[in-house]
């Protein structure tokens, strides 16, 4: 019996390209995919999580949204490692800035990825696993960043369970080690990828700053991140050539 539909795709395998750029919102996979792609074909739609293939400088690139937290990231990360044949997820998503370096809009690379999460048990590890990103994808992903003078910064993002959290000041322990910016998928992403023997990276915008307080409307997090949009999209094009 195929693996495929699933309960949440209702695809088949060449549906979908190599590379997959997951936002967490549908409306910013709709608009990717009408803005950047070629000839963009709707392959999946279950639950209104939409789903698009298309071209970006002639290579076929998909993007489909995740949904939000490490539950629904987990659940379609999976499914397209394991059951469609995607080699690699690129997530593009919005996060908050926690350090007075890291201004708003600012594009933070996530080299890896702390959580609050108990996700990883379900691997059954006899100790504490740290999810990374590929350094395949991140290579490419800093070259192309590089080569458009972007501003961004690569580091330690804060994949957290709780975006109503009892304790305000939660974040500012995480700041004093490091982290750049809290959000809500990589980890999932990242440990998925690396059960499967693929690929994931997460490039987010800070859309609001938890140290200055600075904030972003809703539209704009939806259809403003336009540089991190482009540098996901030269990612997968360069990754997908490396598959060649």
């Amino acid at each position: 019996m195929k693996p495929y539909p699933t309960p949440h795709i209702n695809a088949s395998p060449s549906d979908f390209a190599p590379v997959v750029l997951m936002p967490g919102d549908p409306l910013r996979a709709k608009y990717i995919a009408e803005n950047f792609l070629a000839d963009p074909v709707l392959v999946n739609n279950v639950r209104g999580v939409q789903g698009y293939t298309g071209t970006y400088n002639g290579r076929r690139v998909s993007v489909m949204a995740s949904g939000m937290g490490m539950p629904s990231m987990g659940i379609y990360s999976y499914e397209l490692f394991n059951f469609f044949g995607v080699e690699a997820i690129i997530r593009v998503g919005s996060a908050g800035g926690i350090q007075e370096s890291v201004r708003l809009r600012d594009i933070v690379i996530g080299q890896g990825a702390c959580t609050d999460s108990a996700f990883s048990h379900t691997f059954r590890l006899p100790g504490t696993f740290a999810p990374i990103a590929s350094y395949q994808l991140l290579e490419h992903c800093t070259a192309a960043a590089k080569n458009a003078k972007l501003p961004f910064h690569v580091g330690n993002l804060l994949s957290s369970d709780i975006f109503y959290h009892d304790d305000p000041d939660s974040t500012a322990l995480w700041s004093k080690m490091g982290v750049l910016a809290v959000e809500m998928e990589a980890a999932a992403l990242y440990m998925n990828a690396a059960r499967a023997g693929k690929h994931g990276l997460a490039i987010c915008t800070v859309s609001d700053h938890l140290v200055t307080g600075e904030v972003t409307t809703a539209e704009e997090r939806q259809t403003s991140f336009t540089d991190m949009m482009r540098l996901a999209l030269e990612t997968a094009v360069s990754f997908t050539d490396s598959l060649q």
